[in-house]
């Protein structure tokens, strides 16, 4: 009964994203970034929805219940953490900077050279994050249907592809819409249901009050201070987040947005870390039978709360997986192959390639979901890899002009040379072991987990800092810029917000 009625709201879904097509009119800049038409509430909505996927919420409710409240409420935590410092600091930034991509961003204030490092950087991370909602999905299927974990990521990926293959954004947009409505009702009735039935009992040494999960390594402190870090601050250079920045019909509205997001995220997302603390007591030794709110859903929550719910999280999965698919493939199309770049306006070439481009990206992510049948750890090692790498480049280059490509060439060599040989090199990835890629060894152990994200993060900071200082300061601006040779479209009045060049 409850596989049916996911299954049936999947398919309302899946012909909204569809019906969304017709919004596309054959342009791909209606296509990638909606025409640049959204405003603030339908921005804020999608953020939000990034955050409430099943991905980060199922990641959310086992880290909470297996090392308590502060592991769990991590996630949101840093996603918030995240949207208010890009709603402060960046947003009008970047939706007046008039790109369509992150690399692009990149490649106005570094050149070619960064905008492809950035490229390969961020489509290979956001394959990690994609896997993670791959494997919600899978474990959701296995759980409730029956159906083989791997059978049901193999039964995802179709239906996901049909819809952003055909609406692009706007299909995003739609069954963001629908998710957001799922999820309210799905939240608030969830906690209402388990405070009336159930109570709010929390185990020792799980709860909000045990800061020892803060300030103790031995209780998890350095992996949580390092989940809260890598989201916060990794997240900024999320292309998906871009691709929803981008979107904004103003500055203004991108700024109000990623505000707005910030405490929605806390809204939505911090009440699901107290179910998951009292799921502990209900469901008993049954929790090693899945992630504990598949547990909680299938054995002890009334059918309609268990399809509401559930349907809500898929919901919210599929609208983030297309997201993905989406501002991975135009990363590739636009920024590494360079499809039609020298085109004075957006070609049909283009919405083309970006649409065939998914199916290797989606491939790719289904290999590393069947590696790594994890939540929570993929999207926190999807930032991970952009803190040591991409966001030194990105902060200084956004608010210092000293600095050239090869500052940031040096930042984001040294950064993820060091972060990918802690990860190769250590046992555990954020508290869980290292399935993915790990080199048995005796120079690192378990006790770096954590304290690697801080190491890299520094490690690219100091090589950017160290090759600007090297470098002569840049000229003063002159009087007047050459025109650009680089097609886009017109400038927003609040062109002058973008980074120095």
């Amino acid at each position: 009964m409850i596989i049916t009625g996911v299954g049936i709201c999947m398919a309302l879904i899946t012909v909204i994203g569809v019906f969304s097509a017709r919004r596309v009119q054959g342009d791909s800049a209606n296509y990638l970034v909606a025409g640049r038409s959204l405003p603030a509430a339908l921005v804020a909505t999608l953020l939000i929805s990034q955050a409430v996927d099943s991905n980060a919420t199922l990641g959310n409710a086992d880290l909470t219940s297996g090392f308590g409240f502060w592991a769990g409420a991590a996630l949101p935590i840093g996603l918030a953490l995240c949207l208010l410092l890009m709603g402060l600091f960046f947003a009008r930034r970047i939706r007046a900077s008039e790109a369509v991509t992150l690399p692009e961003f990149f490649e106005q204030r570094f050149g070619r050279g960064v905008q492809l490092a950035s490229s390969v950087l961020t489509v290979g991370s956001f394959a990690i994050l994609l896997a993670g909602n791959l494997v919600a999905i899978g474990f959701l299927f296995e759980f409730f249907s029956g159906l083989s974990y791997t059978t049901g990521i193999v039964v995802t990926i179709p239906i996901v592809l049909l819809y952003t293959l055909s609406g692009g954004m706007f299909a995003g947009l739609s069954t963001g819409l629908a998710q957001f409505a799922l999820n309210t009702v799905g939240v608030l009735a969830l906690v209402i249901w388990m405070a009336t039935t159930h109570g709010f009992d929390i185990p020792a040494g799980l709860g909000p009050g045990d800061l020892e999960q803060l300030t103790s390594t031995e209780h998890g402190a350095a992996i949580n201070w390092a989940t809260i870090i890598a989201l916060g601050l990794g997240n900024l250079v999320a292309i998906d987040l871009m691709q929803r920045i981008f979107s904004a019909r103003s500055p203004n509205d991108a700024r109000r947005a990623a505000l707005s997001a910030a405490a929605g995220i806390l809204v939505f997302c911090l009440p699901l870390s107290f179910v998951a603390l009292a799921a502990v007591t209900v469901v008993g030794d049954r929790a090693a039978e899945g992630p504990i709110l598949y547990v909680l859903l299938g054995h002890h929550a009334p059918t309609w709360l268990a399809v509401l719910v559930l349907s809500g999280l898929l919901a919210a999965s599929l609208t983030t997986i297309g997201g993905i698919l989406l501002a991975t493939s135009s990363v590739v199309v636009r920024n590494v192959l360079r499809v039609d770049a020298d085109a004075t306006v957006m070609t049909p070439r283009v919405l083309r390639a970006t649409r065939v481009t998914m199916l290797p990206i989606a491939v790719a992510a289904t290999v590393v979901a069947l590696r790594v049948p994890q939540t929570g750890i993929l999207l926190t090692l999807t930032f991970d890899l952009l803190l040591a790498s991409l966001i030194a480049p990105f902060v200084l280059g956004t608010f210092w002009r000293r600095g050239d490509a090869r500052a940031a060439g040096a930042a984001i060599v040294v950064g993820i040379a060091v972060r990918l040989v802690c990860f190769v090199l250590t046992p555990t990835i954020y508290g869980t072991e290292n399935t993915l890629l790990y080199v048995s060894n005796d120079f690192l152990s378990a006790s770096i987990d954590g304290w690697s994200t801080f190491l890299a993060a520094g490690a690219s900071l100091l090589a950017y800092l160290t090759v600007a200082a090297l470098r002569p300061a840049p000229e003063p601006a002159g009087p007047s810029a050459p025109p650009s040779t680089t097609p886009s479209v017109p400038r927003s009045p609040d062109a002058d917000l973008a980074p120095a060049r």
